[in-house]
Order: C-alpha cells, then sequence, then structure tokens
C-alpha cells in the first residue's frame, strides 16, 4: 500500500468519479481509445507475422528459395518457424530496462526498427540461413512490441477500461493473423501454384508487414503521447498532468484528473521512499547507482515472497497460454488440414480456405473480450475457454485415432475435425487470447504497489 491511507482514499475517489465500462467507456474515452487502437499496430505486426509465415511455408517459390529447407519437416520447419520465436523471447529480456530507460514510445520506435531490419533480411532470402537469421532479427522486433503496447495501453487507459484496452492487444494480433491469412491465400496464385511460381507469392506477403511497423514507428514520434507514468517516473510532473487532462479531454484542474495525477504521484513517492530504504547504500542518483536499484528490483520479483507469488502467476498465465496449442494452429494449420484428407490440390484452395476461416474466427470471438473483459470475472472466462478448447482436442485426437488411416473413406470425419479446429480458435478468442494481456498487466500494477 502507499503511505499511510492516502491510497485507499485516492482509491476510493477515484472509483466515485469513474466512468462507464465497456463499450460506453471506450467510446466516452474516444481519445485515449484511439491512441491504444493505433498503438495497437504492434499486435498487428506480431500477429500478421505469425500468420504469414504459416502460409509461406507451404509455397512452392519459397520453398525452392531455401533449396528445398522448408519442405522439410520436423526440424526444419519447426526451426523455421521457431526461431522467431526464440528472437522474441530475447526481445522480452531486455524490453523491460529499456521501457524504464528510454520510455515506452521510443522503446516501440526501437522495436519497429528492429522488426523492419529482419522483414528486409528475410526478403533477400538465397538459402535456410537467411530466414534464420532475419526470423529471429524479426522476433527481437515483436518481442519487444508484445511486452510494451499493452503496458504503454494499461498506463494510458482510466481504470475502468483498463482491460478493455489492454486487450486490444490480442484483437490487434488477431487482425494480423486474419489478413495474412487470406493475403497469402491470394498471392499464393502469382504465377501458379506450382513449379512455375513467382517469388512474389511470398515476397509481398513478407515485405507488406514493414508498412504497419513504420506506420507504427513514425506515429511514435510525431504524436502519440508519452506514458504518463513514465513522464511521472521521470520527474516530469506538470507534463504528466498535461497529458492526463489531454488524454481524458478535460481541462487539468477537473476533479477527476486531479484524482488520477496524484494516484501516480502516490505510487512514484511510495517506490523513491521504498527504494532509499531498501538501498541506501545507492543514493547518488549516478547511473551505476540507477543500474544496481534496478537490477535489485528486478532481482526482488524472485526474492521477495509476494512479487515471486504476483510474478509466477504472470509467467504460468502466458505459459499455459502458449501450451493451449494456438500457435500450432496458427503455424501449421494449412499442414493440418492437409492431414485430414484435405490437400492443397491443383488449385491449392482447400486447406488455405480452411485456414483463412481460423483467422476470421479468432479475430471474431475476440472483439466481445475487448468489450466486455471490465465487467465478468477472468478466471471464469479463463476457465470456461480451457474447457472449450480441451473438449476441441479431445474430439479431433478422437477422430484422428479413428480415421488417420483412411480419411478418403470418411469426409465427413475430416471435415468434422477441421470444424472443431474452429471452434478451438473461437474459444481461445475470448477467452486465453486476451484475457492473459490483461491478467499480466494488473500483476504489473500490483507488483509495483506491493
Amino acid at each position: 500500500m502507499a503511505p499511510g491511507g492516502q491510497a485507499e482514499n485516492l482509491s476510493a475517489a477515484r472509483a466515485r468519479l469513474a466512468g462507464p465500462s465497456g463499450f460506453k467507456g471506450i467510446l466516452a474515452s474516444r481519445k485515449t481509445s484511439a491512441i491504444a487502437f493505433f498503438a495497437s499496430l504492434g499486435g498487428l505486426v506480431y500477429g500478421y507475422n505469425q500468420g504469414m509465415f504459416a502460409q509461406v511455408l507451404t509455397m512452392h517459390s519459397f520453398i525452392d528459395r531455401t533449396q528445398g529447407y522448408a519442405a522439410t519437416t520436423g526440424v526444419g520447419q519447426g526451426l523455421l518457424t521457431s526461431i522467431l520465436e526464440l528472437g522474441a523471447w530475447v526481445g522480452t529480456l531486455i524490453n523491460g530496462y529499456l521501457a524504464d530507460a528510454a520510455g515506452r514510445r521510443m522503446c516501440a520506435v526501437i522495436a519497429a526498427a528492429v522488426f523492419c531490419v529482419g522483414v528486409i533480411v528475410q526478403a533477400c532470402t538465397e538459402n535456410k540461413n537467411y530466414v534464420l537469421a532475419g526470423r529471429f532479427v524479426t522476433g527481437l522486433g515483436v518481442g519487444s512490441l508484445s511486452m510494451v503496447v499493452p503496458l504503454y495501453n494499461a498506463e494510458l487507459a482510466p481504470p475502468e477500461i483498463r482491460g478493455s484496452l489492454v486487450a486490444v492487444q490480442q484483437l490487434a494480433i488477431t487482425f494480423g493473423i486474419m489478413v495474412s491469412f487470406w493475403l497469402g491465400y491470394g498471392t499464393n496464385f502469382i504465377g501458379g501454384t506450382g513449379a512455375g511460381q513467382s517469388d512474389a507469392a511470398w515476397l509481398i506477403p513478407v515485405c507488406i508487414q514493414v508498412l504497419p511497423a513504420i506506420t507504427l514507428a513514425a506515429g511514435m514520434l510525431l504524436f502519440m503521447p508519452q506514458s504518463p507514468r513514465h513522464l511521472m517516473n521521470q520527474g516530469r510532473d506538470e507534463e504528466c498532468l498535461t497529458t492526463l487532462a489531454r488524454l481524458r479531454e478535460k481541462p487539468a484542474d477537473d476533479m477527476g484528473v486531479q484524482v488520477e495525477f496524484l494516484e501516480i504521484k502516490a505510487l512514484k513517492e511510495f517506490e523513491r521512499i521504498t527504494s532509499e530504504k531498501k538501498y541506501p547504500q545507492y543514493q547518488d542518483g549516478s547511473f551505476k547507482s540507477n543500474f544496481m536499484i534496478g537490477f535489485y528490483d528486478y532481482a526482488s520479483l524472485i526474492t521477495n515472497k509476494s512479487l515471486f507469488k504476483r510474478t509466477m502467476v504472470a509467467c504460468m498465465i502466458m505459459t499455459f497460454q502458449q501450451w493451449t496449442g494456438v500457435n500450432a494452429i496458427n503455424y501449421y494449420a494449412p499442414q493440418i488440414f492437409q492431414k485430414f484428407g484435405f490437400s492443397t490440390g491443383a488449385s491449392g484452395t482447400t486447406s488455405l480456405l480452411a485456414t483463412g476461416v481460423v483467422g476470421i474466427l479468432e479475430f471474431l470471438f475476440t472483439i466481445p473480450a475487448v468489450l466486455y473483459v471490465d465487467r465478468f470475472g477472468r478466471k471464469t472466462i479463463l476457465i470456461a475457454g480451457a474447457i472449450g478448447m480441451g473438449c476441441c482436442h479431445f474430439i479431433v485426437a478422437g477422430i484422428i485415432g479413428s480415421f488417420d488411416n483412411n480419411w478418403e473413406a470418411h469426409r465427413a470425419g475430416g471435415w468434422a475435425a477441421i470444424v472443431m479446429v474452429w471452434l478451438f480458435a473461437a474459444h481461445f478468442g475470448y477467452s486465453w487470447g486476451p484475457v492473459s494481456w490483461y491478467v499480466v498487466v494488473a500483476c504489473i500494477e500490483r507488483n509495483k504497489v506491493c
């Protein structure tokens, strides 16, 4: 808690002054909502990159450009795909300190620039090594964006719609996946789907992803506001108050703006007092001292029992989000549907069309979560989604076990398996996709006041 009863008094005042939640709250906070949707271009970049590679990986011209490596099952396709996630993991490790030191806006700009470098390397592909290097560098960028965008949105949003604006990250990811699936389906026909396929079939989906990244970087530099919390942490109190007033579209002396400003200031003072008590030997303000304070603060996420519990909740939530198997669908949907007996055939349509439906369902079922995540219990939504996804997994496993040796004679079974994959995407869309991001941000917020 913050010193004395100040935090409690501020929270009570803030609750009385709170606006509506859900869709009405998003409309009431038009400016903040618009900023959050623009910032979520970072999520779109991440989602597009996921879906794009699922389509590109099956294209004949891309397989030729990698000298057949992209067609090798197991290690080949797995390494080309997963090296992006390795880069993203490294990007998130360095992003915490970078976001605090450079600010949320500049961190997003740096991440977008790194992402574009990775895309350029992939566009110059002559063999598998270009793809591996490019996707690793791209991963550095998307890993950083996947952390800083929801943090930025959470720090700009008023509490009553914070969950919704954080969940916009997942909505943007699913929109990017949907767009990339259908774009890949269209470009797959450039030059035909066989040996004569043009390099443009895979180059267009790969290169076009720099557009949202450049747009995001330009916007962050030119007109996006700095996070009020970062401004306060940098000692720019007046600028923090002015930014809050602009975000809420109210005068600086408005009671709600003043209460929110005092909440941020009380939190900063609490962190300063706590730091002085915990690290009296590092209070001279030098770079070394600030670095050591930051180092020990991060270490306290493990050494402090209360912080460790919240940190583990955040980490495990995101771990289980990935363990649902959603990335297997996003990256390998065309190959999965081919295994159900629906090969791409001469026209190259069936499995790619089925993949496109996955993208549509993920996007559409994320929308209710964005609108109503602040009204329903997070745990309830996660449990419902987990049960739904688990049932789909079991049914698909049963269908595969029954008909895997003779799909041609059991076309209905193949379609049933595809429908279960579609239902899985829908259950993920409203639950573990968006809600996990909100739970993580909530854990961050609680860690700051413990």
